[in-house]
């Protein structure tokens, strides 16, 4: 099903795209005439601004002899030339009239011919306007890009100048406490290109996060926001179109402000504005997954196409021994310097943008260690942590962080400031190791479901810091995860060397889809999925699920699949086994229900007011857990309020057993109060079985999860 061509698009970005232009040097005396203009404009804002009947125009550039503005028509072909004529510190501005909306450009830089190893103008390279709104299309891979003096129009995506200005009445963004907030990701491409009833015009785009049915089955499942893999402008690197790929994930964007152009239906722009409405309407946060760490420039041999022809000595770090080699904290070929007071101001500017003119609901950082390293490495109180918390527009948008990266020091779980949660791998590990069987897993387990304490319980930092999830988009699939032993990357094209080598899977019943085991090893396949989705939802911390897994949606085994923009990678609808999205909104549920489940503190066993601890944790038949035990099959624990919480009559009390073993256990519950009953309220083990009153020593089933609960609603008659 093919996407739909972006609003922008013409004759011209269908040569581009297709790749069929030639990208070569322009024929001599074909070059639009420089022209000058009267106006010094100012430094501010940067970009290209329409203001009334002129437009200001201002460029970072440190190193720059000179900046040219190349308008182009809407064929593509380049039709004037303007030289800016004034210059505030290391900014280049001018005032150009006769601009319009639409209008389509791009910069050329002059500088000084390679003083330094660093340098690399060319004013035959036509590079993207960091701050470009929108592009044309995508980067056409050609020789001319890494020839030196080769014109690269043809090849560029240009940038379209835009006044738009976002819907006046918009829907309150539901603003949800991080206590009560469940996150879905989801790659926005892959979500709704083969959901049924999705229109084929605008399948894969913005305009389907607004169907009706979409947020449906959002609003069934319990998710409180979707958090979309990259939407920037992104770059599809040549090696992977020689393979009949694509950068599918999209991190290597091209532009920070600019909306990925493939993601654009019919209604262009007003498609994400109509889609994040619909979505706020329907009580659901927009989260973005951004990528600042670096760019799709890639290392310091490819062509430049935006930051490294403008002025690659200040947006990339650089070894300081060797000024023309890139120091590469991200396994991508380069890293962005934020300790550069420009290359800062325009990763916040972006984010103020997307927060500010999309109305977005807050931003999962890729890689944020990177962001954070100053001179001596990484720095919880450096320009930009401090930077992005003290700015008055994000300061209520949510802010997630991958807390780490590839360079010395990178990993930082647990170390970044109050208010920043962080993707906790620690959590995603331990808890398929437990449910595995692997040795010595249970107390690792029990530390995960208070939140990852250890980890987190510092200067204040409450339990909902930790974002746990069990399958991300990089990795196995909840169904894959029981289906496989070893990934099965070959679609890629790296011979199956890409990809995490150690899944902590377990192939119930041999490896392979499901329709390729017996009844018997399918239904504890479907068992474990629920013990996984069940442990995760009933944690302490924010939980985050995969789009997909509540549908047992598989990749075939791959656990890699950022170049997969093809049915590996797009969601599977037909066939889905929607009675495990009635257990995840049974779930989603029964954690709004019990604010046991998501407690503003952790629990560390002190006293409460009444008396009683704010944990007790509880062997299956009694007793404390014996945790040295490394083949421990499982334990309860019984979850309070804190210890500090006002104590409410009636004290609401929850009981989680966890049972690995292959053999059922008889579990031994806490006396209830005078008046009171224990109810089971869930069963991995009998999904859609019915509340129900177990007496004191009910059978927990192998290789299973239940929840009780004792609250004032429940009276025993």
């Amino acid at each position: 099903m093919p996407a739909a061509q972006p609003k922008v698009a013409d004759s011209k970005l269908s040569q581009r795209q297709s790749g069929t232009d030639s990208g070569g040097d322009s024929a001599p005396g074909t070059q639009p005439r420089l022209e000058s203009v009267d106006g010094v404009g100012s430094p501010t804002p940067l970009g290209l601004t329409l203001v009334s009947t002129d437009s200001n125009v201002a460029v970072f550039s440190r190193g720059a002899t000179a900046v040219d503005l190349c308008l182009f028509d809407d064929a593509g072909r380049e039709t004037r030339r303007i030289r800016l004529p004034a210059r505030t510190g290391p900014v280049w501005h001018g005032r150009v009239s006769g601009l319009r909306e639409g209008q389509r450009y791009g910069l050329r830089i002059t500088g000084p011919e390679a003083q330094g190893p660093a340098d690399c103008f060319d004013p035959a390279k036509l590079l993207i306007d960091p701050y470009a709104r929108h592009l044309t299309g995508g980067l056409v891979e050609t020789a001319a890009l890494s020839r030196k003096g080769a014109d690269t129009a043809d090849a560029v995506p240009l940038g379209v100048v835009t006044a738009s200005l976002p819907p006046a009445d918009r829907p309150a963004r539901p603003m949800h406490p991080w206590p009560e907030t469940v996150i879905y990701e989801a790659h926005l491409r892959g979500l709704t290109m083969a959901m049924p009833g999705i229109p084929e015009s605008t399948a894969g785009t913005w305009e389907a996060l607004a169907h009706p049915d979409l947020i449906a089955h959002l609003q069934g499942l319990g998710v409180t926001a979707i958090e979309l893999l990259p939407v920037q402008a992104i770059r599809h690197h040549g090696f992977l179109r020689e393979r009949g790929l694509s950068n599918y994930w999209g991190y290597g964007s091209l532009a920070f402000f600019a909306p990925e152009p493939q993601y654009l239906g019919p209604a262009g722009e007003a498609g994400i504005h109509a889609a994040i409405d619909a979505l706020h309407a329907a009580g659901i946060e927009v989260l973005l997954d951004v990528v600042f760490n670096h760019t799709g420039e890639g290392d310091a041999e490819a062509p430049a196409l935006s930051f490294r022809g403008i002025d690659n000595a200040s947006y990339y770090l650089h070894d300081p021994s060797a000024p023309g080699r890139y120091i590469d904290h991200t396994g991508c070929g380069n890293s962005l310097d934020l300790t550069e007071p420009f290359v800062l101001r325009l990763v916040l500017d972006a984010l103020r943008h997307w927060a500010g003119h999309y109305n977005v609901d807050g931003f999962r950082f890729d890689l944020m260690t990177t962001l954070a390293r100053g001179p001596g490495g990484y720095d919880r109180a450096g320009g930009f942590l401090s930077a992005l918390r003290q700015d008055p527009l994000l300061a209520d948008r949510k802010l997630i962080a991958e807390p780490w990266d590839l360079g010395p020091g990178g990993y930082q779980l647990g170390n970044f400031p109050a208010g920043i949660t962080e993707w906790n791998d620690r959590y995603r590990d331990d808890v398929r190791r437990f449910w595995r069987g692997d040795a010595h897993a249970a107390p690792a387990l029990a530390t995960r479901l208070m939140g990852s304490a250890e980890v987190f319980d510092h200067e204040t930092r409450p339990p909902w810091s930790s974002v746990n999830f069990v399958t991300a988009h990089d990795g196995f699939t909840l169904a894959d995860l029981t289906a496989y032993g070893a990934k099965r990357n070959e679609a890629n094209g790296e011979e199956n060397r890409d990809g995490r080598d150690e899944n902590y899977s377990d192939p119930i019943g041999g490896e392979g889809p499901d329709d390729t085991v017996d009844d018997a090893a399918r239904a504890r396949r479907n068992l474990r999925r629920r013990n996984l989705l069940a442990t995760l939802l009933l944690s302490q911390g924010t939980p985050m699920l995969l789009a997909g897994d509540e549908l047992a949606n598989s990749q075939g085994g791959n656990n890699n699949a950022y170049a997969q923009d093809n049915e590996t990678g797009w969601l599977s609808w037909d066939g889905a086994d929607h009675e495990m999205a009635t257990f995840v909104s049974r779930l989603t549920a029964l954690r709004r229900r019990y604010s046991a489940l998501r407690q503003p503190r952790y629990l560390h066993g002190a006293t409460r007011p009444d008396g009683r601890p704010d944990v007790t944790w509880r062997g299956l038949t009694g007793g404390r857990p014996a945790w040295d035990n490394p083949a421990l099959p499982g334990f309860a624990v019984v979850l309070r309020g804190a210890a500090g919480e006002r104590v409410l009559p009636d004290p609401e009390e929850v009981l989680i057993a966890i049972n690995r073993a292959d053999g059922q256990h008889r579990l031994s519950l806490p006396r209830a109060p005078v008046g009171r009953r224990w109810l089971r309220v869930l069963d991995t083990a009998a999904p859609t079985a019915e509340a129900q009153r177990p007496g004191r020593h009910p059978i927990l089933a192998a290789e299973s999860l239940a929840l009780f609960a004792l609250n004032a609603t429940e009276r025993a008659s």
